[in-house]
């Protein structure tokens, strides 16, 4: 059984982690699955929107504490480079030209809730619980969790997830800004579904460029960001997708975007 399955709904398309015996618990194997599916999707023009969820109960428990004990027979560097090397698919999730979508089903614990973190939208179901988790196993964080948290929660609350690694449940998610949606479980998939139909319906080249504005408005000055803007309201103002939504503003009817 692979450790990432993917399926596509029209321009949805569904990636699965696929360890449910193991709660999700990340894979090298998952890692460079998922990092080869996201590198494939961003230029495929068939794909408008991304799902990230997990098969079974639980959405990822994060990294195998299982096969954490064997790591430190290696030297220190390879395992930095290792985690880096790793951690990428953070960075490959925050710069795909898709939007990306967490259908959190479950547990999203560690490194697990970071790659939630990750994507631009988190959808959960009510049964769904988080939390940091690192600091219960000894361990400081990855996979940008640090970074990502903060940005959505501020760096009080920030420091307090890390530091007490308290689990905390999906009503408290959406209270301090982490979810996009809450809904019941029974609903999460058709919720979710809908959610990503209809950006995979919407503007394509136009997500890519406001997914790049957005993300150097994280840290860019202002004139960087202006600068972006110029450029990147031009290059979609090229476009068939604009034409199409101008033309149909006149004739008063919903636009119908091509992806181009």
């Amino acid at each position: 059984m692979a450790d990432i399955e993917s399926s596509r709904d029209g321009g949805v398309l569904t990636l699965t982690l696929n360890r449910p015996e193991r709660m999700n618990a990340l894979s090298t194997e998952m890692l460079q699955g998922l990092m080869a599916a996201i590198e494939e999707a961003g230029p495929d023009p068939a794909v408008g929107a991304i799902i990230l969820t997990g098969a079974g109960r639980a959405f990822c428990a994060g990294g195998d504490v299982k096969t954490m004990e064997g790591r430190g027979e290696q030297p220190v560097e390879a395992r930095m480079e290792s985690l880096r090397q790793r951690s990428r698919v953070v960075l490959m999730m925050r710069q795909c030209l898709k939007p990306v979508i967490a259908m959190v089903n479950g547990p999203a614990f560690g490194a697990g809730f970071s790659i939630a973190l990750a994507c631009d939208f988190r959808i959960a179901g009510r049964s769904a619980r988080f939390g940091t988790a690192f600091g219960r196993i000894g361990l400081s964080g990855d996979f940008g969790g640090s970074y990502n948290l903060t940005q959505l929660v501020g760096p009080m609350l920030a420091r307090e997830l890390y530091l007490l690694a308290e689990p905390f449940d999906a009503e408290r998610a959406q209270a301090i800004g982490i979810l996009t949606r809450l809904v019941a479980d029974e609903a999460l998939r058709e919720e979710t579904m809908a959610f990503a139909r209809r950006l995979a319906d919407g503007a394509r080249v136009a997500h890519g460029y406001m997914k790049r504005n957005l993300l150097a408005a994280e840290t860019e000055s202002l004139a960087t960001v202006l600068e972006l803007e110029a450029v990147h309201q031009m290059r979609t103002n090229a476009t068939e997708d604009h034409r199409e939504a101008v033309r149909a503003f006149a004739e008063k009817r919903p636009p119908v975007f091509k992806g181009r």
